[in-house]
């Protein structure tokens, strides 16, 4: 059977000086995602690219306009969703922005996020194998991690 994902983006906003990245502590209750941290973005709606996807979520979420992003990686995650739903990424790098990031959002607090710190945080399981591609300086990278019971069951990468 043919996959057919949810499909979302997720974007990693750096601070000026490129050693911070912008996060949400998801503190929701009932939020799939409570308690991680986690890049900013959401699901595609059906009249946007990618790009347009990413751009209206920073706006909803952090009220600000990226002025430069760039691709870093496509990730699949099969039966991912909370009821088993596939799910396809792009995940961005916003090298810059325009605007004021606020204290919150809905989801919960935004936090600026020191680089070398962000292994420490509470995340997806999953995110750990993938996260040091977002901010490498090598090629694109393309993945697939199926989820099992809420869990990476495997990873797979291409570098192009």
């Amino acid at each position: 059977m043919p996959l057919r994902p949810l499909i979302g983006t997720l974007g990693y906003v750096l601070s000026a000086d490129k050693r911070r990245v912008l996060l949400v502590h998801r503190t929701r209750d009932g939020d799939q995602h409570q308690g991680k941290y986690n890049g900013l973005g959401g699901k595609l709606e059906p009249d946007e690219d990618v790009v347009s996807c990413l751009t209206r979520e920073l706006r909803e979420e952090a009220l600000i306009e990226a002025t430069s992003m760039r691709l870093r990686g496509t990730v699949s995650w099969p039966g991912f969703g909370t009821s088993g739903e596939d799910w396809f990424g792009f995940i961005f790098v916003i090298d810059a922005y325009e605007g004021e990031v606020p204290q919150r959002n809905d989801d919960g607090p935004l936090v600026w996020v020191e680089l070398d710190r962000l292994h420490e945080l509470p995340m997806w399981e999953g995110d750990r194998y993938w996260l040091d591609l977002v901010f490498a300086d090598g090629p694109a990278f393309h993945g697939v991690m199926p989820y099992v019971d809420g869990r990476p069951a495997s990873w797979s990468c291409t570098l192009l």
